[in-house]
């Protein structure tokens, strides 16, 4: 099954809208730009240069960027919020959690999706932790939110959607889901969550600096935007001096001043990801994984999951598979003591092929 999947005439095409690729297994630390995003981000290098470009230009590219991610997730365009980084807009929810508000965790989270409502514990504000696999069991009716990454960055686990929404429907708890290792790859519904963040970086192949909120829109009115600026007006460019007194209606009211130059570049990435078949990606960049994780038997000597997700990891203290795999020319990472690849649209078999000579010699 394996081989049909991979030598499907789609790898070849995902692969020609990228300049590079080869040897590349890092989408999970950053993903590789597009050649039109490469283009897009060097015409408005050249427009700023000649002194041609103006901030309310980057209006119709943050426009752009924000209707191709509500294709993505599945939401509604005035279901977004734009942002920078993942740990700003997990501040905005954890600072509007209510005094004393139990938040669930999952142990061993990226810091990003934690560290903020930790960052709220004089107020009161209690994080519980649990393994991954137990956040279902961990909800009760006083539990005020679960927030957790949909996949784990350090392992490539995947939490257990199904279980975790159906225990907090049963009990009021807010579903908040960072789908950063998961969207573009992975094809997510994100309007099944309450809110969710997605840093389009990696995945998404976005250049970094451009972060994405999704709010239902019975919450408009409880979260704070405590990051609220000019641009989170209804009227962007009549709000820029003194207080706020019109946010935008939509979840627009949390949207952070744009870094323009990110947005552009942006825009081209995620219309690229838009327009393919997700569940096409989701078969390429699986098909690979699954494959080096058959060949380097890795079923029975993990204790988590290694089929069906584009990142694979393995033990690796000392971390001499890192080394190994570096020294062969290969593009991986290595997170918590474990080895780290991750495959994705310019990949092929023989980007398997060389994994598994390098770790093997």
């Amino acid at each position: 099954m394996h081989e049909s999947l991979l030598r499907s005439p789609a790898a070849p095409a995902f692969a020609a809208a990228f300049s590079a690729g080869a040897g590349y297994l890092a989408a999970c630390t950053q993903g590789l730009p597009t050649r039109t995003t490469v283009d897009a981000t060097r015409a408005d290098l050249e427009r700023w240069a000649n002194g041609e470009s103006s901030p309310a230009d980057y209006d119709t590219a943050i426009a752009r960027s924000r209707s191709a991610f509500a294709r993505i997730a599945g939401v509604a365009v005035d279901d977004i919020a734009i942002g920078s980084q993942v740990s700003a807009i997990a501040a905005v929810i954890a600072a509007s959690a209510p005094d004393g508000a139990e938040v669930v965790c999952a142990t061993g989270d990226f810091s990003s999706i934690v560290a903020p409502f930790h960052a709220q514990a004089h107020r009161g504000v209690r994080v519980r932790e649990v393994p991954l696999s137990a956040l279902a069991d961990a909800v009760h009716d006083d539990t005020w939110l679960v927030a957790f990454s949909l996949v784990q960055s350090a392992t490539g686990e995947h939490a257990d959607a199904e279980a975790i929404l159906e225990a907090c429907s049963r009990t009021g708890t807010l579903t908040f889901a960072d789908l950063t290792q998961a969207l573009g790859w992975l094809p997510v519904d994100a309007s099944r969550f309450d809110l969710t963040v997605t840093h389009a970086y990696k995945w998404l192949c976005a250049p970094r600096g451009s972060a994405f909120l999704t709010v239902r829109p019975h919450l408009l009115g409880t979260l704070i935007p405590v990051q609220a600026g000019w641009f989170a007006g209804e009227d962007p460019w009549s709000s820029c001096y003194g207080p706020l007194t019109a946010p935008a209606l939509s979840a627009r009211r949390f949207d952070v001043s744009p870094a323009w130059p990110v947005w552009p570049g942006t825009a081209a990435a995620l219309e690229f990801f838009a327009s393919l078949d997700a569940h096409a990606v989701h078969t390429h960049a699986v098909g690979l994984a699954d494959r080096l994780a058959e060949a380097l038997d890795l079923r029975d000597a993990l204790s988590i999951p290694v089929r069906g997700c584009a990142i694979l990891t393995w033990p690796d203290t000392d971390g001499a598979d890192l080394v190994a795999l570096t020294a062969a020319g290969l593009r991986a990472s290595g997170r918590a003591g474990r080895a780290r690849v991750a495959f994705h649209l310019w990949n092929t078999p023989d980007d398997v092929d060389r994994v598994l000579a390098a770790l093997q010699t």
